[in-house]
């Protein structure tokens, strides 16, 4: 695989660091809240891309540059047109970017460290896990500017229950960060967004990277089947990685009890 560093990318619209195996992607506008628009979804799809060649990278961090994580719709730039300079060859729009989060193969934690509006809500969902500091909201105000959260709909209704996500998506509602943990977007909410951040990721790199890959492969694809569907594909799974190098590194460690040593293989 390649090996495509952050360096290598001239980037207007993300912040992209790396921080041992760990690769934080913080979404930048700071005229707008880090507003998402057809730029930054670009650069977004190629950083995915990057992320996920590069074997050094084991989880993907998404962020927001100072106080907010994305305030939704860069609704000046929805017209479709250049924000600033072309850099990058286009890759897709929102809907893309939602499913290539959803199918991510590497686990990608939103670290939600502000407000986190429509389109940015949408990308909180559509992430593995996701941490939201306690002073956070979280909404879909799409409607009280004449809109709906159509796209993002489709990620929040495999997380939220139907009437909740209608109330939020009808009325507009910004929901606090412990509200939005109860119906189900968050995994934590925390007055300490780094150390939680960390925890999370330095417990997703100890694990087999081609093991967490699988899985994740494995979860995409039987998400959409009916359970008759889904067993006999997941039975196929276990046994590709019962057959890795890994899943052999993992039982022999078990047994002989010490702590496996990874190869990602």
């Amino acid at each position: 695989m390649s090996h495509t560093k952050p360096a290598a990318r001239l980037w207007e619209k993300l912040r992209v660091t790396d921080a041992g195996r760990v690769r934080t992607i913080a979404l930048y506008n700071p005229d707008r809240r880090n507003a998402i628009g057809p730029q930054m979804v670009n650069e977004l799809l190629h950083a995915l891309t990057d992320a996920h060649e590069d074997d050094d990278v084991r989880v993907i961090v998404l962020t927001g540059d100072g106080k907010a994580f994305c305030a939704g719709g860069d609704f000046g730039s929805m017209s479709g047109g250049a924000e600033g300079r072309v850099e990058l060859p286009p890759k897709g729009d929102y809907a893309d970017l939602l499913l290539a989060m959803v199918r991510a193969e590497k686990p990608i934690v939103a670290r939600v460290n502000g407000a986190a509006m429509g389109g940015g809500l949408g990308l909180v969902a559509a992430s593995t896990f996701a941490i939201a500091d306690a002073g956070a909201k979280l909404g879909t105000p799409e409607i009280d500017v004449g809109l709906f959260p159509m796209m993002i709909m489709a990620v929040l209704s495999r997380l939220v229950p139907r009437r909740a996500l209608l109330d939020m998506m009808l009325l507009g509602k910004k929901l606090s960060a412990e509200e939005a943990r109860s119906v189900g977007i968050l995994n934590e909410v925390t007055d300490d967004l780094d150390a939680a951040t960390k925890r999370l990721t330095d417990a997703l790199v100890s694990k087999s990277p081609i093991t967490l890959a699988l899985g994740l492969r494995a979860f995409a694809e039987q998400d959409d089947m009916d359970l008759a569907s889904a067993l006999p594909l997941l039975r196929g799974k276990l046994g590709e990685c019962l057959a890795t190098e890994d899943a052999r590194e993992g039982l022999t460690a078990f047994l002989e009890k010490r702590p496996p040593v990874w190869k990602g293989r």
